[in-house]
């Protein structure tokens, strides 16, 4: 599991180079497939669009149990909203035994076994907010709006739940064609215990080439030009917005004399 981070092969780690230059065999989404194309060589890939995990995953598994060497890539960081979670349970039902990297081998044992490496990359929230300035020196919460896997009803809890908490709220998946109205009920949803002026920001295609950062009152969110690429980090009752950034103070300026 390779997490490449934003997309842009400036922001990949090392060691995440290094696993795909490595492997047999590539499988992704094709979106993330075309983004670190041009690190690849003649490795085999495997590519399915939005909604074909469970295919990919299987695709990618059959490989690696004949014996090559698979990297299923994933934005951000393959742990966070990703594929990550969706191998482990595929394993987990199909009996297949996870080796960590380094692991002894266990003797006799002669069930079927994969060497698994979660590699990480950096997740969309952080490539968002290095963007925006400093919106998570605090406290946050990270909620997904997509109810293709979770019902509304438990988001919509979760949501008044980090809403009443007063965290910072990082939102993933705020909207797309089929879910038009989710991101305007979180924000009437949020509004009940935060300041019309909270300021809020937006990040569309961190890192990328078509990237957009915006800071805004969170009243106005609803207007926002948001897509499945964006995060929204919606301010907690601390966060200000500074210049062009949005900051959330830790509590340094309540037990340290900031003043020069």
């Amino acid at each position: 599991m390779v997490g490449i981070g934003p997309g842009d092969p400036a922001h990949l780690s090392g060691r995440a180079r290094r696993v795909l230059d490595d492997v047999d065999v590539v499988a992704g989404y094709t979106t993330y497939i075309d983004l670190i194309r041009p690190l690849l060589g003649d490795q085999e890939i495997i590519q399915t669009g939005m909604t074909r995990e469970v295919d990919r995953v299987a695709a990618a598994l059959k490989e690696a149990l004949s014996g090559k060497a698979c990297a299923i890539v994933s934005s951000g960081d393959p742990g966070i909203y990703a594929m990550a979670g969706l191998v482990f349970e595929m394993c987990r039902e199909r009996g297949i035994r996870l080796i960590r990297p380094g692991a002894a081998a266990v003797a006799g044992d002669r069930s079927p076994g994969l060497q698994m490496e979660v590699v990480p990359g950096i997740p969309a929230l952080s490539a968002g907010a290095s963007l925006l300035g400093a919106p998570l020196t605090h406290d946050f919460a990270v909620i997904s709006l997509s109810d293709l896997l979770t019902p509304w009803e438990k988001i919509e809890q979760r949501l008044e739940a980090a809403a009443r908490a007063d965290f910072v709220i990082v939102l993933y998946n705020p909207k797309s064609k089929r879910r038009k109205d989710h991101l305007q009920r979180a924000q009437e949803i949020v509004l009940k215990y935060r300041d019309p002026e909270t300021p809020t920001g937006v990040v569309v295609s961190a890192m990328r080439p078509e990237q957009d950062v915006a800071v805004i009152p969170l009243q106005d969110l609803h207007r926002a030009a948001v897509n499945m690429q964006t995060i929204v980090f919606i301010g907690s009752s601390a966060s200000v917005a500074y210049l062009d950034y949005m900051v959330t103070p830790r509590g340094y300026a309540g037990k340290y004399k900031m003043e020069v």
